[in-house]
């Protein structure tokens, strides 16, 4: 197939439950580590490997993906934000696999070298969705009220609010239970 410039090219694959368990299996194992790494080198490998893998010129697939990573860092390193307790543990958990040296593809492999890491960032977006939305409508409400619009709200209100609504939102995605474990929530297979 000939494909000519300015043209995209869709390339589809499906994770079955195989795939899926060796996801979940590297994800908790990371999770494990994390114990054994401070917070502060987590998020800083996180968002190198966000930053290696933008500065490489990668596809547009992989462009995409980190700069997700990039705000998932972002919400950890917003003073405004103030990301606390189980809210932060749970987006460090993610991160944590970033922050792995043994990668399942090497990164510097032209081209598919960020796959797995895309694939993991797809897949933590979806846990971490209400984390993600709340705080996107946090910067949005921060740059209204940094142009005076009438309609932003003081800082500390809205993360409070948007804050206590991401974890409304946490918990009816997981049910109502309270501390549900990320993994489980990540990797559900429905």
């Amino acid at each position: 197939m000939d494909v000519q410039s300015g043209e995209t090219l869709r390339i589809n694959f499906e994770l079955g439950a195989k795939d899926i368990e060796y996801f979940r299996n590297r994800l908790s194992k990371a999770r494990k580590n994390r114990a054994l790494r401070d917070d502060d080198r987590v998020i800083l490998a996180a968002e190198a490997l966000a930053v290696k893998a933008l500065e490489s010129d990668p596809p547009t697939f992989v462009v995409s993906r980190m700069l997700t990573l990039q705000n998932m860092v972002n919400m950890l390193k917003d003073r405004d934000w103030n990301l606390e307790n189980d809210d932060r543990d749970r987006v460090l958990e993610v991160l944590a696999y970033f922050a792995d040296p043994n990668d399942i593809i090497p990164d510097d492999l032209p081209g598919i070298g960020f796959l797995d890491d895309t694939i993991m960032v797809d897949l933590a977006a979806i846990d971490l969705a209400p984390e993600l939305e709340a705080y996107a409508e946090f910067c949005d409400n921060r740059d209204e009220l940094a142009k005076q619009e009438a309609d932003a709200q003081p800082l500390k209100v809205a993360r409070d609010e948007l804050q206590s609504r991401m974890r409304r939102r946490r918990r009816r995605r997981s049910g109502g239970a309270a501390g549900t474990d990320m993994i489980t929530s990540l990797f559900h297979a429905g």
